[in-house]
C-alpha cells in the first residue's frame, strides 16, 4: 500500500513539473523546434523571394556542394573558427575557473566583487558589446602582431610556431571581450565551489595537505561536470557573436534575398554539426571515467 502511496505522489510531482515547464516546452516547440527543423529542409531548396512570396526549389546536395567546392568564404571561415574557438574557449574555461576560485575565498566584499565580475554579462547585450565588437574587427591582425612583437614570450613562440603566435596575438588583441564572457561561467563555478563539502578540506587537512593540492585532488574533480557545461556554454555563446566567421556569414547570407535562406541554411547546418562535434569532444575529455569501471 505504501508503494503504491509513493508511486501516485511521484506521479502527481511529475506532473506538477511538466505544467510548471508547460509554457518553456510550448516556446521552444514553436521558436526553436520548428524552425530547427524547417531548416532541414530548406538546405536542400533554392529560396527566391517574389512579388507573391518566396519560391521554393528542390535542388538536392547543390547548396551543400556549392559550400564545400564553390563558395570561397565559407571553408577559410571554417578554418578560421576553429582556429578561435579552442583558444578562446580555453582561456575563458580557465580564466573564469581562477577568477570564481578566488571570490569564492575572499570574505571581504564578496557580494560586491562578484557583483562587478557578472557586470559585463548585463551590458553585453546593449549597444556597448558591439560597438567594441567593430572596434575590434577593425584592427588588422598583421598590425597586431607588430603590435606585440616586442613582449619577450610572442617573440619566443614565434621562433618556434609563428601561427601559434598570431593565436596568441589574437588571444591579446580580444582580450577585453573574452573577458566580457567569463561572468555567467564565473557564476557557474561558483556554484560548484560552494557545494562541495567543507568536511573534505578539514579531512584533507588533518592529512597534512597544503592548498596546491587539495586543489588538485579535491576541487578539480568534484567540479569537473561544472566545466562540461562551462565549456559548452562557451562554445554557443561565442559562436553567436560577430567575432565568429561564420556566425557572420551565415548573417550574411541570410539578408541575401536570392536565394540566400537556401545558403544560410546549408551554411548554419554545417556550422551546427561541427560545433555538436566539438561538444561531443569535450564531453569525451571531461566525462567521469569512473562510473564506466567495475567495482570488485
Amino acid at each position: 500500500m505504501s508503494r503504491k502511496k509513493t508511486t501516485s505522489y511521484q506521479q502527481r510531482q511529475n506532473k506538477q513539473g511538466y505544467l510548471f515547464m508547460m509554457p518553456w516546452i510550448i516556446g521552444f516547440a514553436i521558436f526553436t523546434a520548428i524552425p530547427f527543423i524547417a531548416t532541414i529542409y530548406l538546405s536542400f531548396t533554392e529560396v527566391r523571394q517574389t512579388v507573391i512570396g518566396f519560391e521554393f526549389k528542390w535542388i538536392g546536395l547543390d547548396n551543400y556542394i556549392m559550400a564545400f567546392f564553390q563558395n570561397v568564404e565559407f571553408i577559410p571561415a571554417v578554418l578560421a573558427f576553429l582556429g578561435m574557438i579552442i583558444p578562446y574557449t580555453f582561456v575563458v574555461v580557465i580564466l573564469s575557473f581562477i577568477l570564481a576560485y578566488l571570490l569564492n575565498r575572499i570574505t571581504f566584499l564578496r557580494g560586491l566583487l562578484r557583483t562587478i565580475y557578472f557586470l559585463p554579462v548585463i551590458i553585453m547585450s546593449g549597444p556597448v558589446m558591439y560597438q567594441l565588437l567593430d572596434s575590434n574587427s577593425i584592427t588588422n591582425n598583421a598590425e597586431s602582431l607588430r603590435e606585440f612583437s616586442e613582449i619577450f614570450l610572442v617573440q619566443m613562440i614565434y621562433t618556434y610556431s609563428p601561427q601559434f603566435a598570431r593565436i596568441l596575438v589574437g588571444i591579446f588583441e580580444q582580450l577585453s571581450i573574452i573577458l566580457w564572457f567569463t561572468g555567467i561561467p564565473i557564476i557557474l563555478y561558483i556554484n560548484g565551489l560552494q557545494k562541495i563539502n567543507p568536511s573534505l578540506f578539514e579531512a584533507a587537512q588533518i592529512d597534512s595537505a597544503n592548498s596546491w593540492q587539495i586543489l588538485w585532488k579535491i576541487v578539480i574533480p568534484i567540479i569537473k561536470p561544472i566545466v562540461l557545461v562551462v565549456t559548452i556554454f562557451t562554445i554557443a555563446n561565442i559562436g553567436t557573436f560577430s567575432i565568429n566567421p561564420v556566425y557572420d556569414l551565415i548573417r550574411t547570407a541570410t539578408e541575401n534575398t536570392s536565394g540566400g535562406l537556401g545558403i544560410a541554411s546549408t551554411f548554419a547546418w554545417i556550422y551546427s554539426l561541427l560545433v555538436l562535434l566539438i561538444i561531443g569532444a569535450a564531453f569525451l575529455i571531461f566525462r567521469n571515467r569512473e562510473k564506466g569501471r567495475r567495482h570488485y
